[in-house]
């Protein structure tokens, strides 16, 4: 009876000290290098960069957050601008409020000039000065409108057919078009709500990385070497949020997909082949 009772605890023993170890041995780890390699050729360690372990990418992450925070709407602001309805048409059209810079004014048509007054008003005051050389000057007078309509048709056509031809012939009398428009240039306001959405969805985005969907912190040591253990298995994301490595003229950062498999250790290169490519797109 005592070799019953003694075998059956030995036996209780090993069964718990087995159920202790089962979960120990059901987790993974990662081990990952950083290396960054500049326009020098020499690849070097990444040292004392944080990292993340997500249990989603930090791209999908920033999208969930932008679609949470409405755009702007463009049309909605232009109507709210004390400006010529013509104007307003042209920026609809065109999407932009921007009315300003070298380009804006060399892609101007004589005809957009002509019929946008305050396209017109900045085009003449900037070749008021060269009448006496060739611009078209206007006949007509306001006075005639009432007495001689048709007289004042004919005269404000032939005047709008001279300018349209002279534009079209000197496409250089457009330039510093846009320095006369700047005090109406309504895009530094339009660009204040664009950039506030933008800075609302990197909060979020961080917010969510760091509460909602962290895993794991580290640092990459003086080696660019660096570990996330005692992980369940599955799918993550190895990223450094917005943070970026700077290596000589190089700057790179990551969000890279990574599966941690039971009582393995995954080992993984970051390096400049699987950073994340410079974002040019705005939410």
């Amino acid at each position: 009876m005592k070799l019953l009772c003694r075998a059956l605890f030995t036996l209780s023993i090993f069964a718990l000290a087995c159920t202790r170890d089962t979960p120990a041995q059901a987790q993974g780890s990662i081990i990952f290098t950083v290396r960054i390699t500049p326009s020098t050729g020499v690849a070097e360690p990444v040292r004392g960069l944080p990292f993340y372990l997500l249990r989603k990418s930090f791209a999908a992450i920033q999208q969930e957050a932008a679609e949470s925070q409405p755009r702007p709407d463009l049309d909605k602001f232009i109507d709210s601008l004390t400006l010529s309805n013509e104007l307003k048409a042209w920026m609809k059209k065109h999407h932009t409020a921007r009315i300003t810079g070298e380009e804006f004014a060399k892609s101007l048509t004589a005809q957009e000039i002509l019929t946008v007054p305050e396209f017109w008003k900045a085009y003449d005051q900037l070749n008021i000065g060269d009448k006496q050389f060739g611009f078209p000057v206007a006949k007509y007078n306001d006075r005639e409108r009432a007495r001689k309509p048709e007289k004042y048709q004919r005269d404000v056509d032939e005047f709008h057919e001279r300018i349209l031809k002279y534009i079209d012939d000197h496409p250089e009398s457009k330039d510093g078009m846009d320095a006369e428009l700047q005090s109406i240039d309504p895009n530094p306001r339009w660009m204040e709500q664009v950039t506030a959405r933008r800075s609302g969805i990197r909060r979020m985005a961080l917010d969510l990385a760091q509460s909602r969907y962290l895993v794991a912190q580290t640092q990459s040591d003086l080696n660019g070497r660096a570990q996330f253990s005692n992980i369940a298995p599955g799918n993550y994301w190895i990223t450094c949020l917005n943070i970026d490595a700077e290596v000589g003229d190089t700057r790179a950062k990551w969000d890279v997909p990574v599966t941690v498999r039971a009582g393995a250790a995954t080992q993984i290169l970051l390096s400049n082949y699987n950073s994340v490519p410079p974002a040019s797109a705005a939410f």
